[in-house]
């Protein structure tokens, strides 16, 4: 599909005195006028944002909900009520969920859980489960990554005698459980309303511990949880500005070490050396995904034990049952993308997809979904049969508030609930042909009859000169972590000679350029991944502009210029 190019404007505001300021921050002017177009107003922001330390995340008080929240967990611990949490299927639940229980490890305290399964039970709480949670004894209960919209399940849990303490980071209803505590950056103004659930859990448990210290006598290093952090913000996909930028990154150290025997395991399976630093791309495309499957598949507890155990051998057996998982993810993702690929090439006619399948897996709908958004770019929603119901999984266009538009369709579910570019929903089976109608009526609404280009960003023109750079790549490196509202910069070359054209891999869908900038005679390799048919053999000796992110290749130890392409034109 061909992409609009877009370079970054550069701010109304009168220009910076970028010399000065690139010399107080010890970096090249590139990189703070690189900042100054994405909105990094400041000498002190840019500061902040190439140092995000952790002495920078905002106190603890700032966040709605959060003191009461922490102080009725502490005061039901304390008191010896039985206690469990409850997560989510997913990574952000899973690495929630651990870190919770983690941490009151620490103190001597038994933490019971439940993750649903995602075919029988579905996201977020039940009562059925409730119900069996009381049967069991547990008295104190605190939700992860869910439970802001259950107002049902809240409700059969006081009844039951359980205190309920709801954490959570989706967007609230407008009536919300009856819940003794509700912690959510989203119901009121804070530091960073974009808050993963792993994030929320995070700043509760850690005013958590910090209570519990003056009881136990002990107190356990937060910062020893912050690889679950990272791993579970990366995998949510939320913005990684503010608040998340200072955990990621220093979660990403944390991953490094991979002190956590399931992380280094993790990392083993995923194809990196336990002890080797990896970047947000690799959590989010190696590591995240293994841990994903498992959800997907109906096996969560595999991930949150993984993630748990001190045992090397026990995380290395786990580790590679998760990668067997994936390897099904994958298959029974590649079967469903290709039916849904013919639905919509059928529907081309619409601004906004509905596509379902009778015998399509609930857990990889929403993986399919975000690959039919790449291809075709309009937002879809992907349904698959649940008996007499349908559930559904949803991904969006940046120009389309997928939450906002499912709510003018709320009449049509039982449930639904999400983000801007993401959600999912259940509802009958009957009423999947007047969805398909509404829906696209919705997107039309708001984005017109004509078929919108995918956008693609650019920082600015770059030259092999500066590509080849290794001062100039580490020092973009400093950008990092790069996701959701911190893209990696990707810059357009001059126009390059073609002087050589390979495809590799097993099925040889990935190419390789050898590129030469005459303007400067640096000769460079540019590979472009999983897009070997846009790449006709007919460019060998032609002449391309490139969009492409220059960086450095530690592979095998060696270290070499490694230009990723998103994009060519013909010069």
């Amino acid at each position: 599909m061909t992409r609009d190019w877009i370079f970054r404007p550069e701010p109304v505001a009168a220009s910076p005195p970028f010399a000065a300021w690139a010399e107080r921050l010890e970096v090249s002017e590139l990189i703070v006028r690189l900042l100054w177009r994405r909105g990094v107003g400041s000498v002190d922001d840019m500061a902040l944002y190439l140092s995000p330390n952790l002495r920078h995340l905002a106190p603890l008080a700032e966040w709605p909900g959060l003191e009461q929240a922490a102080s009725t967990l502490t005061e039901g611990l304390l008191a010896g009520l039985p206690f469990a949490v409850w997560g989510d299927y997913d990574v952000d639940g899973v690495t929630s969920s651990a870190l919770v229980k983690g941490v009151l490890a620490h103190h001597g305290i038994e933490a019971a859980h439940h993750i649903p399964d995602r075919r029988e039970e579905g996201y977020g709480l039940n009562v059925a489960w409730i119900e069996r949670l009381a049967e069991q004894g547990v008295r104190l209960l605190l939700t992860v990554d869910c439970g802001i919209s259950d107002v049902e399940p809240v409700r059969r849990a006081r009844e039951l005698g359980m205190t309920v303490v709801v954490s959570d980071h989706h967007m609230p209803p407008e009536g919300l459980p009856d819940a003794h505590a509700i912690c959510n950056p989203r119901l009121a103004e804070c530091p960073c309303p974009a808050l993963a659930g792993v994030g929320v859990s995070f700043l509760v448990m850690a005013a958590v511990n910090a209570a519990l210290s003056e009881r136990t006598g002990k107190k356990a290093d937060m910062r020893d949880y912050l690889d679950l952090v990272a791993l579970g913000t990366l995998a949510d996909v939320v913005n990684l500005h503010g608040q998340n930028r200072i955990l990621v990154k220093n979660g990403l150290l944390k991953i490094a070490e991979a002190r956590r025997p399931g992380m280094a395991a993790l990392k083993t399976v995923s194809g990196y050396n336990p002890s080797a630093a990896i970047g947000a791309g690799q959590v989010v495309f190696g590591l995240a995904p293994r841990i994903n499957a498992a959800g997907r598949m109906g096996k969560a507890e595999l991930a949150l034990k993984l993630l748990l155990t001190d045992d090397h051998a026990e995380a290395a057996s786990l580790a590679q049952e998760l990668d067997a998982e994936n390897a099904r993810r994958r298959a029974e993702e590649d079967r469903i993308l290709d039916a849904a690929k013919k639905q919509a090439e059928g529907q081309l006619d619409r601004m906004g997809l509905v596509l379902h399948g009778e015998d399509w897996h609930p857990g990889v709908i929403g993986i399919v979904a975000s690959r039919i958004v790449d291809e075709f770019y309009r937002p879809t929603l992907i349904l698959s049969r649940d008996g007499e119901s349908m559930k559904g999984s949803g991904r969006s266009v940046a120009e389309f508030d997928l939450h906002a538009g499912l709510t003018r369709c709320a009449d049509l579910f039982t449930s639904f609930g999400g983000h801007h570019q993401a959600a999912g929903m259940s509802m009958a089976a009957s009423h999947v042909d007047t969805l398909r109608e509404r829906f696209d009526a919705v997107v039309r609404a708001e984005l017109g009859d004509t078929p919108l280009a995918p956008r693609l960003k650019l920082d600015g023109e770059l030259g092999f000169a500066l590509a080849g750079d290794f001062t100039l790549l580490k020092e973009l490196e400093m950008l990092q972590p790069f996701g959701t509202g911190n893209a990696e910069p990707v810059f357009a070359s001059p126009p390059v000679l073609v002087r050589d054209l390979r495809r590799f891999g097993p099925t040889r869908d990935h190419v390789e350029l050898q590129l030469t900038d005459e303007s400067c005679g640096i000769t460079l390799r540019a590979k472009a991944w999983r897009q070997s048919g846009q790449f006709p053999d007919s460019l060998r000796g032609t002449r391309v502009r490139l969009a492409y992110t220059p960086r450095i290749d530690r592979y095998n130890g060696a270290a070499s210029v490694d230009l990723r392409i998103k994009d060519w034109k013909r010069e």
